[in-house]
Parts: C-alpha cells; structure tokens; sequence
C-alpha cells in the first residue's frame, strides 16, 4: 500500500510544472489575439477627413474717419449781470409827497419818468427869491451903464481924450461891480432851479428798481439813499475761458467792442425746459486771473427781460446761473476721431485695407468729451478701431465686426497666435 502512495506522489510532482506553464499563458496569447483583431479591424475601417485648421481672429469694432471743417465750441459759465447799476440818492432834502405806482422792486420805469418826488415848496421859493435878486443887479446894471455914459460926456468936455481919464472918473469899477452881480444873481437863480429840479427823482435810464428803500411821507436828507436801480436794455456774462482754449476764440481788441459775428449761446436749465438766448463776446477784459488762471470774456445779451421787444417768450433774469456755448476759430482739413479710439498719449490703432494692425502716434489738436480733433496726419477714409487690444502687435491680422470671416487655412504656428489674441481680446 505504501509503494503505491509513493508511485503516485511521483508522478503528481512530475506533471504539476507543465500545467502551471499552461495556465500563465493562456491570458497573455488572449491579449496578443485581441490586440491583432483590433489593428486589423482599423485597417480595414475608412479612415475620416481631414479638415484644415480655421484661424480665429480678434474681432473689432471700427469707425470710418473723414477730414471736415470744424468749428471749436468753448464751453462756460457765468452769472447774468446788468451792465449798469445805479443808487439814485436825494441831493435836496425834504419830506416824501410822491412815489410812483411802479416804485416796487422788479417795477420797470422808461428813461425819463418820475420814480418819486420830494416836497418843492421851499425850493420854489429859493427859485423866486433867486428870480428877484437877478431882476434887481440887472436894474443896478442899467443904472451903472447910464452913470458911466454920463461921465464919459462930462470927460469929453474936458476937451482931454478918454485914455487918459482916471477909472473913478468913468466910474468903471461900479459898472463892474454891477455886471458881476447880475452874474452872481444868474448863477443863485440857476442853483435854486436846480434844487427844484432835484425835488423829482427820474430813471436815468430804461431800467428795474432793485432796491427800495424810502416810502412817501418819509423826510430824508442830502445824500440819503432812496433806490437802487438796474439797465434792462442788455445785460452781460462774465465768461472764464481756461488758457488751453483761449487760443480757439477769436477775441477782440482789449480797446474795442466786438461784433455779432462772435456768437455765444446762452442756456439755462428751468423745470423740463432747456432756454436759450442769443448773444455775442462784447468784450474781452485783457487780464488773466492771477489764481486760476483763466482768462475773461464778456457776452452781451441785448433786452434781457422783453421789456423793448417780444421775439423770445421767456425773461433771463439778473443774478441767473447760465451756461454758454462760445463759437470758436473754424479749421480746415480736421479728423475727429472718437475719444474710445485714443490710446495713451495720442496712440490711434488703424485697420487696413488688408485687415493688418497699423499702430500710429498723432498730435491732438484739442479734444473734447466725444471726440479728438486731429490735423494734417490721417488719410481721408482710413478706418480707426474702437475696441481695445490688450497686448496689439503691429501688423497683426484682425477681423472687423461687421465682415464676414475668412475660410483660410492657416499653420499650426498661425493658430496658436490667433488663438492666444483672441484670448487676450475676450479677457
């Protein structure tokens, strides 16, 4: 039984590497056959086309720019301010018996009307008192002049010639004693005449009481102050100008009125409305503000309130804030280029004909909040782009907004920078 078992034991050990071969094997032939099934199958399959690569390029906005004659407007501010303003005050004294119906602030008096007027009577009775001391020195006149004619014939009987005669003989010197107080007398009567006149307060001028300040029945005394009163027939703005502007302007002699032809535009802001009224730089004042530096101009608006004519239906008001509108020096041969074209310090990008980043510099004129005036340094139709580039490479192919892209092949190399701009554009 035993020689049996180890008979057995024997052959067992013998057999057991050849199947331990067999099972190590068998997976790896399975993988060898899939992978010779799999490359044959793809041989066998239709491969697909190829198709080329697309550039992607950066797309941008563009404004076409054309060369005009431009007219700069300067804007500005300024408070409306009457041209003359006066304080009428009592030259006479007296009480108060009449004050006009109009004698309001805001009243409106033509040149020539009486605002009040104050008690005549003693100034009535200075002129007759006046009156009959002049009546009197030129009775005394006519009785020098007969007396010197009489003691001219008595010298000429003297048979002596007239050149010779003493003056007390001739009685020259009461004959001008005589003459000087007729003149003497002309001129108290001329006083007192004026005094009476005096007694009535008149507007000097077309104008709007601003101030009242005595009442009827009131006394006042020489030099008190009664009203004060205000021009309607224009009014003025006192307009700063800055020093970079000045230049655009085309400003008046400092010695001379300016003419119509320098045209501002007065505006102001009440309720929904937007008023404007037309005027002209009048002047220009030849100081510069030692401060701020700015230089004044003058803007004249003729009838302010409507009060001579009836062509505008809204008042401008004396103390108004307005703003103005100046009209400037016109240019020949100007680009306006946006001002979201204008990159750094006068950097403009331009597109070609080919679509190929063109980068220039340009001298800005003077710019404004929408547009930069360029002269002389673009082309007549050259195209400016509006979009910002974040790193723009001279030369550079780009795609306008409006066109329609381009199916070009393109490098592997060609790819990759458009596709790196275009990035840089969307970031």
């Amino acid at each position: 039984m035993s020689s049996f078992n180890n008979d057995f034991e024997q052959q067992y050990t013998q057999s057991k590497p050849k199947r331990s071969v067999m099972v190590y094997l068998a997976p790896v032939m399975i993988i060898v056959l899939g992978f010779v099934g799999c490359s044959g199958l793809s041989a066998l399959a239709q491969k697909p086309e190829k198709k080329p690569s697309q550039v992607q390029l950066p797309v941008v906005d563009v404004a076409q720019l054309q060369k005009r004659d431009v007219t700069f407007t300067i804007s500005s501010q300024g408070t409306v301010m009457p041209h003359t303003e006066t304080s009428l005050i009592s030259e006479v004294a007296g009480q108060i018996t009449f004050v006009a119906n109009k004698m309001r602030v805001g009243g409106f008096f033509q040149k020539g009307e009486v605002l009040m007027e104050i008690d005549p009577i003693t100034y009535k009775v200075g002129v007759l008192e006046a009156q009959s001391r002049l009546d009197a020195a030129k009775a005394t006149l006519v009785e020098e002049k007969a007396r010197a004619d009489q003691a001219e014939d008595e010298w000429e009987l003297t048979g002596k010639p007239l050149s010779s005669a003493p003056v007390l003989a001739l009685r020259l010197p009461q004959l001008q004693r005589a003459q000087a107080d007729v003149e003497a007398a002309a001129a108290d009567l001329q006083e007192a005449q004026l005094k009476l006149k005096r007694t009535k307060i008149i507007a000097p001028y077309d104008a709007l009481v601003k101030a009242k300040y005595v009442d009827i029945g009131q006394y006042v005394g020489t030099g008190t102050q009664l009203v004060d009163t205000f021009a309607v027939d224009y009014a003025e703005v006192r307009l700063p100008v800055k020093q970079q502007d000045i230049g655009f302007i085309k400003l008046p002699k400092v010695n001379q009125e300016g003419d119509e032809t320098n045209t501002v535009v007065i505006s102001s802001q009440q309720g929904l409305r937007t008023l404007q009224w037309d005027s002209f730089i009048s002047r220009y004042e030849g100081v510069v503000n030692d401060r701020s530096r700015v230089h004044y101009l003058v803007a004249k608006i003729n009838d302010p309130y409507n009060l001579l004519t009836e062509d505008r239906d809204a008042e401008l008001r004396m103390g108004m804030f307005v703003r103005a509108s100046i009209k400037g020096k016109t240019y020949p041969d100007i680009t306006a280029i946006p001002r979201s074209a204008i990159r750094g310090a006068g950097q403009v990008h331009l597109i070609d004909k080919d679509n190929k980043l063109k980068i220039i510099t340009v001298d800005v004129l003077r710019s404004d909040k929408d547009y930069a005036y360029v002269r002389g340094e673009l082309v007549d139709g050259s195209r400016v782009i509006t979009t910002r580039l974040e790193m723009p490479i001279q030369g550079m192919e780009l795609r306008v907004n409006s066109e329609e892209p381009d199916k070009t092949e393109a490098t592997e190399a060609e790819v990759a920078i458009a596709k790196q701009s275009s990035s840089r554009v969307e970031q």
